[in-house]
């Protein structure tokens, strides 16, 4: 493989890296708030890409031009986004919260649960087959710098980058975003129900929103979806939550962006069927001189941070 080739295969893998830590994110912030692994996240995220294959199918019928291609995908990508935000809502106020104070094992099978009954939703909805994604633009790709990239790649970069510098806004100027990023802010809510439920309720919004917004992403860079694609999806994000540290949203992002190069780099070298193997061998090894990952804080011996 030349060096452009490479480079070309590192381009891919930060585009989808952009996304699985979008959805990484999702993990991250409902683990830092209730203490829970939302398994169903990644089959969420798969809805919500059902979702924005009907909006685009209807509105984008045949290619058009960048501008409203990309004035589109906006629109799916928020329609789906608040649809995956109100789908976790429910989901922790009706299935979650009853099981707060439950012993840990049972808020954890439900959430396996959850993942089972949304992945059949996704089955009746589009079917057992794989759902191709319409063409949105005229052109396919475009050269930069002596380089070749897909339109859809740098679609995707439209919708996963002013996610992320929202989401940074939203995490350091505002009291949600503070409570957030500290635990001992979260510990001090949680004493007085009516704002803990209020943080609960905005932090299961902004984990579904975050990944109805990357389902748009991750069909557009995918060109096709399935109603199995939210337990590869969430395997992936999960993984790169855990590797630059559960808990962290800074971590999250960086754990997806290197998952996405691990996996696109594999591809290339050793094919598709040892991309998880190979991100899963990385994540073994990381963790065994760094089990708290990349931003994560490691406990003492009285296990306070």
């Amino acid at each position: 493989m030349d060096v452009a080739s490479f480079l070309q295969q590192c381009g891919i893998g930060i585009t989808s890296g952009g996304f699985l830590g979008l959805i990484a994110v999702g993990y991250t912030l409902v683990y830092g708030t209730v203490g829970l692994i939302h398994f169903a996240h990644g089959d969420v995220v798969m809805l919500g890409g059902c979702l924005s294959l009907a909006i685009l199918s209807f509105l984008v019928p045949v290619p058009v031009d960048p501008l409203t291609g990309c004035l589109v995908v906006v629109l799916a990508a928020a329609c789906s986004g608040l649809f995956c935000g109100c789908l976790n809502i429910c989901i922790d106020q009706f299935v979650y919260r009853p099981l707060r104070n439950a012993p840990p094992l049972s808020p954890l099978v439900s959430t396996i649960g959850v993942s089972f009954v949304l992945m059949n939703v996704g089955l009746i909805w589009i079917g057992p087959t794989d759902r191709a994604f319409p063409e949105i633009f005229l052109e396919t790709t475009r050269s930069v710098g002596g380089f070749s990239i897909a339109m859809a790649d740098l679609l995707v970069l439209v919708i996963v980058v002013p996610a992320v510098l929202c989401l940074y806004v939203l995490l350091r100027q505002t009291r949600f975003g503070r409570s957030l990023r500290s635990i001992a802010a979260i510990t001090r809510v949680t004493a007085r129900s009516g704002e803990a439920g209020k943080l609960v309720i905005a932090t299961f919004f902004l984990s579904g929103f975050l990944g109805g917004v990357a389902s748009v992403a991750a069909g557009v860079h995918a060109t096709t979806i399935n109603y199995q694609m939210g337990h590869q999806m969430g395997l992936y994000a999960l993984t790169a939550a855990v590797l630059g540290g559960i808990g962290s949203v800074p971590g999250a992002i960086v754990g997806g962006l290197i998952v996405g190069l691990i996996r696109a780099i594999s591809v290339a070298f050793l094919g598709p069927r040892w991309a998880i193997a190979s991100v899963f061998l990385v994540l073994i090894i990381f963790l065994a001189f760094r089990p708290q990952g990349i931003f994560g804080k490691s406990k003492t011996r009285g296990g306070q941070r």
